[in-house]
């Protein structure tokens, strides 16, 4: 047997199936791997946005119908059977009647629809445009959920090694090494990197809970995978964004609505009717008074319309060009915008790029410096024991770069999501959204 199932509840299933998954693959914890393909998809399939577009595109493909149908017969049935009347009749008496009608000729209507085409592009793009900005907002989101988690272990382990320091500043205070100061510095250092933690672990919630409205599952349930993240390419040619073409395509549709609406009272139309009735006098005194009553009428023909005056249709195309000129200058607008948008995240790339490229640098040099205190804690510095020679590395030096390392390691991820951000902002002002969301399916 075969079941029809409705949009809703596809969804619904899709979104159980998930959950499902997610339930199987983590029993214990209640977190799972979801790659950030699946997010954006859940996202696209929840967004308020993306669902009032398509009820948009819908409502445009039924004006469009409108706009045609109306040179189709409309074709109608009827009675108007009633009580006898007194005196003269005021009205045929048909105990059944049908009438057909439709336009013929009408000048504005050609503009009527050509506006409701160019109507139903500008929602496919509205749509696409919604589309668009859930999928940056789903990854962007994602994207910093994932450095971040990274970040929050980094900090955790800073935090283990600040223990170790306050312990080891502890005892050198104790035995009369260092100053009392010393000690309180530790512990400043440990203070601000508890507090760096319970900043991390604050983003990471409202992280998960704005994953959590994106895409309709529950929150904290969505652990990223760092490899179905692909890498972000750094594009320069620019395409027309669906948000610059919808308000253009909306522009036109306005354009050609007003042009209609300047020849409604200028331009001859053109109609059809046709009409039958089946009348009684049973009921009434009509023969009294038509000697040439018949039971069976019928009538066809076309009904020519010519303006001669009419201000109101005159006053409604003023209104009408109107709204057109405040679509097109906001189609202009939006293309402006789009264009600065564009130049001040091509100069911040840039800056971004280096700052991500000297902050891996001091990674790498934090990480080479360990190498060397480790080593010269194992086998000494070389430099011997007499007057003038370097005094031997202790274990505080350990710690205190140990902590060196993970802060610049933590400054590397945050500089590298700042740039991923920015390219993605990017692509989507260039118009390459899409080739993005197509790289992702491939994930």
């Amino acid at each position: 047997m075969l079941l029809k199932l409705g949009q809703h509840t596809i969804r619904a299933v899709f979104f159980a199936g998930v959950l499902g998954a997610v339930a199987t693959a983590a029993p214990v914890s209640g977190m799972a791997q979801v790659s950030l393909a699946t997010v954006v998809d859940l996202a696209e399939r929840n967004s308020a946005a993306v669902r009032i577009d398509e009820a948009e595109v819908r409502k445009a493909q039924a004006v469009l119908d409108e706009s045609n149908d109306v040179y189709i017969p409309s074709l109608s049935i009827g009675s108007t059977v009633g009580p006898p009347t007194i005196g003269f009749p005021t009205g045929q008496p048909s105990i059944a009647n049908a009438s057909m009608q439709s336009l013929v000729l009408s000048f504005p209507q050609r503009q009527y629809i050509q506006a409701a085409r160019a109507g139903i592009e500008a929602a496919k793009l509205n749509l696409k445009d919604a589309r668009e900005q859930v999928a940056l907002d789903s990854s962007s989101a994602y994207i910093e959920l994932d450095t971040v988690n990274r970040e929050l272990e980094t900090a955790r382990r800073q935090e283990s090694f600040t223990e170790r320091l306050v312990q080891v500043e502890q005892e050198r205070t104790e035995a009369g090494v260092d100053a009392q100061n010393e000690l309180l510095q530790a512990r400043l250092t440990a203070a601000q990197i508890q507090l760096k933690r319970i900043h991390l672990e604050t983003r990471a919630a409202t992280l998960a809970k704005q994953i959590a409205v994106l895409t309709g599952l529950p929150v904290g349930s969505i652990t990223p995978d760092r490899a179905s993240i692909p890498e972000i390419p750094a594009v320069t040619a620019e395409n027309p964004t669906a948000g610059v073409e919808a308000a253009q395509a909306s522009a036109t549709s306005k354009a050609l609505q007003a042009k209609g609406d300047g020849l409604v009272g200028r331009r001859p139309e053109i109609s059809f009717g046709a009409q039958y009735n089946r009348d009684s006098n049973a009921l009434n005194n009509y023969s009294q008074y038509y000697r040439t009553f018949k039971a069976d009428n019928f009538s066809i023909g076309f009904e020519i319309q010519v303006p001669l005056f009419d201000l109101v249709h005159r006053a409604k195309a003023r209104e009408s060009a109107a709204d057109a000129l405040r679509a097109k200058i906001e189609a202009e607008q939006a293309q402006r915008q789009n264009e600065i948008q564009i130049a001040e995240l091509t100069g911040s790339l840039r800056e971004l790029d280096t700052l991500a490229e000297i902050a891996s640098l001091k990674e790498q040099i934090a990480g080479e410096q360990l190498k060397s205190v480790l080593a010269q804690l194992e086998l000494g510095n070389g430099s011997g024991s007499g007057p003038g020679s370097a005094p031997q590395l202790t274990p505080k030096a350990e710690q205190l770069a140990r902590i060196d390392e993970s802060e610049k390691l933590a400054d590397a991820l945050d500089a590298r999501f700042e740039l991923e951000k920015a390219r993605l902002n990017l692509l989507r002002a260039l118009g390459h959204m899409e080739d993005w969301l197509h790289e992702l399916s491939g994930k």
